[in-house]
């Protein structure tokens, strides 16, 4: 059984979240909780990029930006994965230096103090230099840099088919079962 945060950054990508919203959904006898913290500009690309507040319909935990009294903003209540999807590079910047300014980035200031499961999901392209080191400086660490950078090996044939490729690398990165394609088998 997992604990899992998941922060939605402000960067384009609500799909993303969206689909890791679904699945988790349909995974919850594999979990025991799941957080959800969305930024200002989560909630407004969510709304202006799927055309709806479906993300006030999930039935999962979900905190306000400043809500430090989470259970997820202490290593006590011992969360296991946070994933961040999708993670702007600004969000990047303030988890990687430490700047626990809101919720999202002091509970991944927490997974990674504890030593546990910190995966990013950065949606930007193409990179400069300052988010690279960004990433390097999360990676060494302990944290996962996990691109959304879809594959087209199962042949995707909609918008969240495309989104679901990165979505299942992550839920595998976070050790949840799942039924998805595998290369080769």
């Amino acid at each position: 059984m997992r604990k899992i945060v998941v922060g939605i950054g402000g960067s384009s990508g609500s799909i993303y979240a969206k689909v890791l919203l679904d699945k988790l959904a349909q995974a919850q006898t594999q979990l025991t909780a799941v957080g959800i913290v969305m930024s200002d500009n989560a909630k407004f690309n969510w709304e202006y990029e799927l055309g709806n507040k479906a993300y006030k319909e999930y039935d999962f935990d979900f905190y306000e930006k400043k809500d430090f009294m989470a259970p997820f903003a202490s290593g006590s209540a011992q969360y296991d994965t946070m994933i961040v999807c999708p993670c702007s590079m600004g969000l990047m910047a303030r988890i990687a230096h430490g700047i626990s300014d809101d919720l999202i980035t002091r509970a991944a200031d927490v997974i990674l103090k504890e030593r546990r499961q910190l995966i990013l999901v950065p949606r930007d392209a193409p990179y400069n230099l300052i988010h690279i080191n960004n990433m390097k400086v999360i990676t060494e660490a302990g944290g996962i840099i996990c691109p959304a950078s879809p594959s087209f090996y199962s042949r995707p044939q909609t918008m969240e088919e495309v989104a679901a490729t990165v979505v299942d690398r992550l839920l595998d990165l976070a050790k949840i079962k799942q039924s998805t394609y595998r290369w080769s088998e």
